[in-house]
């Protein structure tokens, strides 16, 4: 391939980077993916410790149609590197009055939604309707768009869709027109939380999420979350890309406006050009000349971050009765804990909590008799945590568990590990220890996100959470693909 000549690094091995790194390669490109800790995965990867295997950061895999077409473009499937089960219920949420389980067949769902408001049935299918218009709008005219300027979105289409899919009306409004119970309300305001913003200030666009999530189905790969990035890592090194871990890049060094080499402590690499696909923040107000950085420090400051986490990795010598696979703790105020992540940044009083327990649906991630906890509390970027903090928040938790569940699992720990704001920075560079990213809000959205193509650096495309299309698996795994696209373009178009 008459590529092969020319050598791109891909800085992180985190989605959005092993998707690049595959497309490039398949394209014709030597390719070499730079990745700063022991093992390449990024936020994906896992870590094995006294029998259990523990998935370090994402546990829910939705939009499964985004991973298979990925794999479909090398000539692969999903089914070739794992096997993928359906939740039903897709996930548990605890709730003052008890819980609800939320199933996967929709028709049931609408029932569950009937029985708690009369008239919420036909409101739910209509919602969802709705929902899934936003979807596939989205997906077919928006994210799979490098926004590098508005002009983009000047197609008559594209302009015709804007309204239909209410980027201009917030979440909060918009769900209020289908339903009044507070605990419906909650149920289809919950994957908001995660986009970086309250309800009333989140485009009503992301009810798409709502389709990904109660019609399109929450899915679990056999042996872990860990298997999707374990399968890119295979699919890029069968493609010849090179994987190099603890292999953190210290400076890029740049001539006239182009990349000719990137450096580490112990390498200098010569490239034609580079995907920077860990923290964006990070590439630019480090790894750069002071004069090739297209935004300040105040720039960043004044950007809109997701949450960060609080996360527990805890394996248990019991079974735990009365949870699911994914069980959210939704019996304390949804406003309060908004507040005190967005308006008025604070460690939470009483805080929501996500509880994964992925022993529950695969016998291979915890010894036998035993269960694998996931815990995580969705709190404001940069705080600071000590470990009686982060004890604090354990034994709330915990408190909690105990009175859904009956059992202390205090009572039962064999293996803990916590992580918060200060290893997302130590393990990821991640801008204010953020675990998720830019918050969704409409002035954050496409080309108002930190541009992927640099305006100073010809030669230099980001990629992931940070830039378009936003965060999550599967955006990022799009983003991946977007900017190996758009730095293929750039380098045919070079002399």
């Amino acid at each position: 391939m008459k590529n092969r000549t020319k050598h791109i690094a891909v800085i992180g091995s985190g989605f959005s980077g092993l998707s690049a790194a595959c497309y490039l390669a398949k394209s014709g490109y030597q390719v070499t993916v730079l990745e700063k800790n022991d093992k390449a995965g990024g936020r994906g990867r896992s870590y094995a410790a006294d029998g259990f295997v523990f998935d370090m950061g994402p546990s829910w895999y939705w939009m499964p149609e985004v991973m298979e077409e990925f794999f479909q473009d090398f000539g692969k499937s999903t089914n070739d590197y794992f096997q993928l089960k359906q939740l039903d219920p897709g996930y548990r949420v605890f709730i003052n009055e008890g819980h609800v389980d939320i199933p996967a067949n929709t028709d049931a769902l609408s029932d569950l939604f009937e029985s708690i408001e009369k008239g919420a049935g036909q409101a739910l299918k209509q919602f969802l309707t709705e929902a899934q218009f936003k979807y596939e709008a989205g997906m077919g005219k928006f994210v799979r768009k490098p926004s590098h300027s508005i002009f983009e979105f000047m197609d008559i289409d594209i302009l015709k869709s804007l309204f239909k899919i209410q980027l201009f009306t917030d979440m909060r409004a918009h769900l209020r027109k289908y339903f009044k119970h507070p605990q419906l309300l909650q149920l289809l305001e919950f994957p908001v939380l995660f986009l970086g913003a309250k309800p009333q200030n989140t485009p009503a666009l992301y009810s798409l999420m709502n389709h990904a999530d109660l019609n399109l189905g929450t899915w679990y790969p056999l042996g872990g979350m860990a298997k999707l990035p374990e399968a890119m890592i295979e699919l890029a090194k069968s493609l010849g890309v090179v994987i190099k871990t603890n292999s953190a890049v210290t400076k890029i060094v740049i001539n006239g406006n182009l990349i000719s080499a990137v450096q580490g402590e112990n390498f200098s690499l010569e490239v034609d050009g580079v995907i920077g696909s860990a923290d964006y923040h990070h590439i630019e107000q480090t790894l750069l000349p002071k004069d090739k950085r297209q935004y300040d420090e105040s720039y960043w400051e004044s950007r809109v971050m997701s949450p960060s986490s609080l996360l527990f990795y805890v394996g248990l010598n019991t079974k735990v009765p009365g949870i699911q696979h994914h069980n959210l703790f939704f019996d304390q105020s949804f406003d309060q804990h908004a507040q005190e992540i967005y308006d008025d940044p604070q460690w939470p009083s009483d805080p929501l909590f996500y509880l994964c327990c992925p022993s529950k649906t695969d016998n291979s991630v915890a010894p036998e008799g035993h269960e694998n906890i996931f815990l995580l509390i969705p709190v404001a970027p940069g705080l600071e945590s000590d470990e009686e903090l982060r004890e604090h928040y354990w034994n709330k938790m915990c408190t909690q568990i105990q009175i859904k569940t009956g059992i202390d699992i205090r009572n039962h720990v064999v293996y803990k590990r916590s992580f918060a704001h200060e290893e997302f920075v130590s393990e990821y560079n991640s801008y204010k220890g953020n675990a998720y990213g830019l918050a969704n809000t409409l002035m954050q959205t496409a080309f108002l996100k930190p541009k992927m193509k640099s305006k100073k650096v010809a030669n230099l495309f980001y990629a992931g959470q940070l830039t378009v299309p936003g965060p999550g698996v599967p955006p990022s795994i799009i983003s991946g693909q977007l900017a190996a696209t758009e730095l293929d373009k750039t380098l045919h178009s070079q002399p």
